[in-house]
């Protein structure tokens, strides 16, 4: 008999909220766009209420029970984009929210000292990027405000927060604070005296598939979900993503979305004295998850499908792709060149002129599917040689691996097959659901789904696209 949980994704653009059944089928979902806004005291800052926020995961919920009256749901878990959190009152009032894509501590970085030991400590170089920053920022301009804070916490287990009343932390989510040891497994002391945090604020750790605790009884009665409902702690979207794919210690992986993490998993901590990687705990803290990124990927193939092809089908445009044996331009829109630390700053499509007659809309975007592909090939090459981990495949999920021409083009630039397992575009819910799963003693059948496999071939269009792409993007980003 199958148990039903609430699965909340919080992204960066959109939100959803799932309900899954123990089995890993998603029954009903429910989607929303998260609503931000800027702070022009600083060069790029933004901001979130959480109040608005609750309000629409909340109404999500009930729409989802109020559509499956026969169903009660047994637990709620939930994932977030890293680098977030959620700022929390005495009272435990969540006031204010601080996304990954605020960067008010920009302006503050050269202040933060022993920044190579941060990264030895924290795994993570000194940027903008991570929670410490945008608190040391915050504190900067609002010294008041900032003195509200008791607790801080992380979008997935701010979700617990509503539910249980109870302010936890998921390793996975710790260590994007900038200010957990990863190592040692705990809050570092050292780190939070260079940003000048008091550890008071920091949440107690909670390992992903543990009971938070139980669900109060207004949302039971609420949502009409059983008496013993308990919020199931979930963790940071890329490492629940992670889960559907099966990932095991040595393997390589590519969660394909807004962003393109490339990782693989070691049972020891790892340390880059070039500082070439990111070191992230892997979800429960025991094994560390390391990590290269192309930065913005699938965003990009969006945006430019919006604009060009809006009118065409996925399927047509894939049928588009198979017929290509040419390409007329390359494209170079990923934003970062992880290795070297280095933000791409220039981009755009690159081409002979006069332009081609030839070309058409889908030149245009089977080339960022290129662009896509090479950064992450790019990306998988150098963590290859860097950690030794040399899986004979490719581990993949997310949404951007619905494009089959993208996986052909990864499977064939890398020599590897890339494994998709069934369910692949909707990962993170089919992560939540294998938490769900073990805290709550049930069977994890999402395990013995079937796989699509990709195989690699020889001499193909996207081996020659691939060294002009390097040498075009290259061009354009020179110092």
């Amino acid at each position: 008999m199958s148990r039903y949980y609430l699965a909340v994704d919080l992204g960066t653009g959109n939100s959803r909220v799932a309900l899954v059944s123990s089995d890993g089928t998603i029954l009903d979902m429910r989607s929303f766009t998260n609503p931000y806004y800027r702070d022009e005291r600083y060069e790029d800052a933004q901001y979130f209420l959480p109040e608005e926020w609750e309000e629409t995961i909340l109404r999500g919920c009930r729409e989802l029970c109020g559509a499956h009256p026969e169903i009660r749901v047994s637990a709620v878990s939930a994932a977030g984009a890293r680098q977030s959190i959620v700022l929390l009152d005495r009272e435990g009032k969540a006031f204010y929210g601080l996304p990954n894509i605020d960067n008010r501590g920009r302006a503050y970085m050269t202040e933060v000292p022993d920044q190579e030991e941060i990264y030895r400590i924290s795994g993570k170089w000194v940027t903008e990027d991570f929670d410490a920053a945008k608190l040391l920022g915050f504190r900067k301009l609002y010294p008041q405000r900032y003195a509200r804070i008791h607790k801080i916490t992380s979008l997935s287990e701010w979700i617990g927060q509503i539910f249980t009343g109870r302010a936890v932390i998921e390793p996975s989510q710790a260590c994007e604070t900038q200010l957990y040891d990863i190592g040692e497994r705990r809050w570092s002391e050292t780190v939070c005296h260079c940003y000048g945090i008091d550890m008071a604020i920091l949440p107690e750790l909670c390992p992903a598939g543990t009971a938070a605790g139980p669900v109060l009884p207004e949302y039971r009665r609420l949502l009409g979900m059983t008496e013993d409902a308990v919020f199931v702690v979930g963790g940071a979207d890329t490492q629940i993503a992670l889960r559907q794919t099966g990932i095991g210690l040595g393997d390589i992986a590519v969660v394909s979305g807004t962003t393109s993490p490339v990782v693989t998993l070691m049972k020891e901590k790892f340390y880059d004295p070039r500082q070439r990687v990111w070191t992230d705990a892997n979800l429960g803290g025991q094994t560390y998850q390391i990590e290269m990124n192309p930065g913005v990927t699938g965003l990009n193939y969006q945006r430019i499908r919006s604009m060009l092809a809006g009118d065409l089908r996925y399927d047509a445009l894939e049928e588009a792709y198979s017929k290509k044996t040419a390409f007329h331009c390359t494209a170079s829109f990923s934003s970062l060149l992880f290795y070297e630390r280095r933000a791409l700053r220039r981009g755009g499509f690159f081409m002979r002129s006069p332009l081609d007659a030839a070309v058409d809309r889908t030149d245009f975007l089977w080339s960022v599917l290129g662009d896509i592909a090479c950064s992450i090939y790019e990306q998988s090459t150098n963590l290859r040689t860097l950690t030794g981990n040399r899986s004979d495949h490719v581990l993949g999920c997310g949404g951007g691996f619905q494009s089959r021409t993208l996986c052909q083009m990864l499977s064939d630039l890398t020599g590897c097959e890339l494994h998709l397992r069934l369910g692949f575009d909707q990962a993170t819910v089919q992560g939540l659901a294998q938490v769900c799963n073990e805290c709550l003693g049930e069977a994890n059948v999402l395990t013995e789904q079937r796989q699509i496999v990709y195989r690699p071939r020889k001499d193909q269009l996207i081996h020659r696209y691939y060294p002009e792409w390097l040498e075009n993007r290259n061009k354009a980003n020179q110092a």
